[in-house]
This record gives C-alpha cells, structure tokens and sequence, in this order.
C-alpha cells in the first residue's frame, strides 16, 4: 500500500480544530459566477426564525473580509446600511417624491428641475456612502464658473436634504454635504430702476393695453408682482369714504398673494393702501372692462390666475412699445422703481419701509440699496430753509 502524502494525511483531532473558524466568525467562499470572494456571517435571527445574514465581496479574501468586519461594525452601532448600489440619484429621486409633501406644486417643479439639470447628471451615479466632502467641493467649485451664489446654494440644499433623509433612514452613516463650503459664484442681473421719464413713457405705452392697470399699480403703489396677481375685488375700495370721521380714502386690501396658503410673504406686507388718484382712474376704467363675475382683479380672458410667465410677456411687449430694451425689464422692477422715484422725491426711509411691506427700514436698505438715494440731505435742506444763505462780508 502506498503511504499517502503529507499534504493527505489526517493531522488529527488538534490539527482539525485549528483550521475550524471560530464560531461567529461566518464562512468564506469562492463565487465562480461573480469571480469574487464572498464572506458572510450570521448576526441574528428574525421573529419567524429566519437568520439574518450579512454578506460581502471583495476579489481577495483579505478584501472580502475587511468589508464584512465593515458591516459588522456598522450593525453593531445600529446602522442597518442599505445595499451598496444605492446612489446619489436614488436618495435625491426619494427626497422629490417623498420629502416634499405639502409643498407648493411651483416649488416642487422649480427644485426638480434643479435636481435634474445640476444634481444628478454630475453626482447622480456615485454609490451615496461613497460620496465624500471632497466630491461635493469639487462638484460646487465646477457649478459657480456658470451658477450664480443664489443658485449654488439652492443645488447644495437639494443634495443636503437629499443625503439628510436617507441618514435618517439609515443608508448612509453621515451627511457629507454638511461638511462642505458654499463657493461665491457669478453675479446674477443687478435690478435696476425706471427714471422718471421711463415710467412716464411705460404708463404711456400701456394705455389701452390689459396691462395698464396692473402696471399703474406695480409703479404708484409697490406691490409685488404675487400680491397684485392675488388681489380680489372684495378687498379694493375704488371710492373710500370721504364723510367718515377721519376720513377713509379709496384704498387696497394687500393682504393675500400667490404664495402657499394665499399668505403674503411676511406679516408686515399685510397692509392697506391708499390709491393714488391716478389708479383709482385706473381701476375704475378696467373694471368696466371686466366680467363682473371674476373676483379677480387681474385674470386671464378665461377668468382664471394669470401666472409669473403670462405676467412677464405681457409687460414686455409695452416695455418693448415703451422704448425700452424689453429682455432687461422685468416687472419685478416696478417696485423697484416705485422706491427709487420716492427716495429721489425725498421720502424718509422709514416711510418706504412701511409702504413696501417691509419688516423694518434694514430690509429696505439691503434690497434696494442701489434704489435708495446715497446721501441723506434733508437736514441740510431744513436748515438752508431756516438759515437762508447771506453775502458773506469782506
């Protein structure tokens, strides 16, 4: 008989137990398929009685091991990490279809498609725990050469909030994009004012338009463009009332807009304004042009909301017949103008303020600083009245 190799002979009870993995140590395996090693072991067993097993791979044993001591070591901090080809875009795809509910459906629309142009294409296909700072900084520094810091602001939210919900559900240890700078990035299109003779020509030009109305009213009164979309005819007072003690003048009740809930964008810009003659004039003309049966002040030939983008082209085009370079307008820039011509007039700070609906004259100040007139002169004013200049004596 021939004596059997070394390599096959038995090495005894000792020998067997030192090969033998330790209990909890889990098995080691060749995949010929998947051309990896796999190691698993068993952390528990669900309330049926099923085990509960955890697995990894690598391409040595050493790599599949150290993986598996990886995922070990996140059960046992009471992380149940996700599969690890969940993405980027499979966390952001979550956030827009299950982290805004209640939004506004104009909110949803705007983050989506900011998702979908800036987020995604660049970091949608990294696997979301391998997603680090560095990722992130480098993924902003590209986006502000084209991107205003308004902009890079609103993406880097949408992946924060994106990575936040899937940390709070466990499929990623921690949010990286905190850990992330916020680069400056391009300038956006500064507002800019109408002079007084640009507004003369605009209200010009918008006679006999359907924006006539609205355009005396963005310029004479300041109201923003959501708040005058909003604007029912329960809450305008064409006539006022002049024997009333003090008297009440003809008025505007801003005190809704578009935004969510029909509420204006603060409490201060809940207010009531007195109308200028010229836009009693105004309304009172459209009102005659308008089916009595509309509630709303501005709507469209169907009776329905105008939106931002129906707004926009129609102000355009009497910008356009107004002389203007229509592209650089937008009707934003009539409340503008509106606190540009009264601090040019003179009005206090203070007065503005209120009159825009704004919290205090700090708001105003930061807003429409480049509308604000620089230097403050009515001391000077008062006292060449009160001590009027005299020949000064030789």
């Amino acid at each position: 008989m021939t004596e059997a190799s070394p390599r096959e002979k038995p090495q005894g009870r000792s020998a067997d137990k030192a090969k033998r993995r330790s209990r909890g140590d889990g098995g080691l395996h060749w995949d010929e398929q998947r051309q990896r090693w796999i190691a698993s072991v068993t952390v528990g067993y669900t309330p049926s009685g099923r085990r509960i097993v955890k697995k990894a791979s690598g391409r040595t044993k050493t790599a599949a091991k150290d993986k598996l001591k990886e995922i070990l070591r996140d059960h046992e901090d009471g992380f149940a990490i996700a599969p690890h080809n969940y993405t980027v875009k499979q966390a952001v795809a979550d956030w827009l279809e299950f982290g805004l509910i209640g939004r506004d459906p104009n909110t949803i629309t705007t983050l989506t498609i900011l998702a979908n142009e800036h987020v995604i294409p660049a970091l949608g296909a990294r696997k979301l725990r391998e997603l680090s700072a560095d990722d992130v900084d480098r993924w902003l520094a590209e986006k502000s050469r084209s991107l205003s810091t308004r902009t890079l602001r609103d993406i880097r939210a949408i992946l924060r909030r994106a990575v936040s919900r899937a940390q709070a559900r466990d499929k990623v240890k921690r949010n990286v994009v905190l850990l992330a700078g916020l680069p400056k990035g391009q300038p956006g299109r500064p507002s800019k004012a109408l002079t007084l003779d640009q507004a003369e020509a605009l209200l010009t030009a918008a006679e006999g338009t359907s924006m006539y109305a609205y355009i005396v009213l963005s310029l004479l009164l300041g109201a923003r463009t959501e708040e005058l979309r909003a604007l029912t005819w329960d809450h305008v007072d064409i006539d006022g009332k002049p024997d009333a003690t003090p008297p009440i003048p003809p008025h505007i009740m801003v005190w809704r807009s578009v935004r969510t809930h029909g509420d204006t964008k603060t409490r201060k810009s809940r207010r009531t304004l007195a109308l200028p003659q010229r836009c009693v004039d105004a309304l009172t003309l459209h009102r005659k042009q308008r089916d009595e049966a509309v509630s709303l002040v501005f709507a469209s030939a169907a009776g329905t909301a105008l939106d931002a983008a129906n707004v926009r082209r129609a102000f355009r085009r009497v910008a356009a017949k107004a002389g203007l370079v229509a592209k650089e307008w937008t009707p934003r820039e009539l409340r503008h103008s509106f606190v540009s011509l009264l601090s040019d007039d003179g009005v206090p700070l203070e007065q503005i303020s209120r009159l825009v609906g704004h919290s205090g004259t700090a708001v105003t100040e930061a807003v429409y600083r480049k509308q604000i007139r620089p230097v403050i002169d009515q001391g000077t004013t008062a006292m060449d009245r009160i001590f009027p200049s005299a020949p000064l004596r030789p």
